[in-house]
């Protein structure tokens, strides 16, 4: 992607979606929720999460997740089905109405991550028992697992906890053959990601999914998949070489821009953050648009004008809105 567009777009972003005639907004981290009666609108905005807070909107990303889900959804549907009812937009997908499991099912192909949640803090510190699953002596960060771990956490209000399976089955978040049933699923999902992502020069290092029931009970995937925001990725080429030399893998992430507001401000309790350097949101939204078009193998497509406008019309063009 030039670059010059990114810079050219940098106020051309989706802060809110606004859609009165849509009635409530639920507004989450990332999207705006609309409740449709039978079915819901999930509206991915501009806005980049972290600290339990907006950092900053960079270009393009919200169009990024929703596209990068909906290619997944499409190559994953022989395996589950979706909740994805209709992409009228870019920036929107209608889905259908579901009742969500209150967990999240992490799937983990690596020993690696810094944050104090990470299965390798864990290990570092002598846990060999995470989430339920028996780890091995003698592992070195970055290390690939035999088998992907499936590490589960709560999906809960306040913060997401880790929980073991048996947890989840006597806390009734799910039933036995629930958790036996969409276990597997998130398993078989996982292995499917890093075929495809493999072939496409990309390693998918870990990520997470969320699923909901219908009314007759049946099981659907939901929220997005494999995207920038809910997974990691390395660059597959230089992967090997890295690790045998004690390197760090090569990634495209937001890492730095975390990195950055924790080095000028205290995210977690100052009122005001300062604002991000323009070269930064630049970087942040090309790296994003190259991972999409890593995954997909597409070009990444602008669009010129209002987001919001080109919403309003692709939606009223659809029979959504009036």
């Amino acid at each position: 992607m030039d670059k010059n567009i990114i810079q050219n777009n940098l106020k051309n972003v989706l802060v809110d979606s606004n859609l009165t005639s849509f009635g409530t907004r639920v507004k989450g981290k990332v999207r705006d929720i609309y409740d449709l009666g039978d079915t819901m609108a999930f509206v991915t905005t501009d806005r980049q999460s972290a600290f339990d807070r907006n950092i900053a909107l960079v270009p393009f990303k919200g169009q990024v997740l929703n596209q990068v889900s909906a290619f997944w959804f499409e190559q994953t549907k022989d395996i589950v089905k979706n909740h994805v009812i209709d992409i009228p937009d870019p920036n929107v997908t209608i889905g259908r109405k579901l009742k969500v499991f209150p967990v999240e099912f992490v799937v983990r192909g690596f020993l690696t991550g810094v944050t104090s949640t990470s299965v390798w803090t864990a290990y570092k510190s002598g846990d060999r028992d995470f989430c339920g699953n028996k780890l091995p002596e003698g592992m070195v960060k970055n290390q690939s697992f035999d088998t992907p771990l499936l590490t589960p956490t709560t999906k809960d209000i306040d913060r997401d906890e880790k929980i073991t399976a048996e947890e989840i089955v006597a806390e009734k978040r799910m039933t036995q053959e629930e958790w036996d049933t969409v276990s597997n699923i998130a398993l078989s999902l996982f292995k499917r990601g890093q075929e495809i992502s493999a072939q496409h020069g990309l390693i998918l290092v870990d990520t997470k999914y969320e699923f909901g029931k219908d009314e007759n009970g049946n099981i659907f995937l939901c929220d997005e998949i494999h995207t920038p925001d809910s997974s990691r990725y390395w660059l597959k080429d230089s992967y090997e070489a890295n690790f045998k030399n004690g390197k760090e893998p090569e990634y495209i992430d937001k890492e730095f821009l975390r990195l950055w507001f924790k080095d000028n401000c205290d995210p977690y309790t100052d009122k005001t953050l300062p604002d991000a350097p323009e070269d930064l949101i630049i970087e942040l939204s090309n790296r994003y648009i190259k991972l999409y078009e890593m995954i997909t193998g597409d070009t990444f497509h602008v669009t010129k004008g209002s987001i919001n406008e080109r919403i309003i019309k692709n939606l009223t063009k659809k029979g959504y809105m009036k």
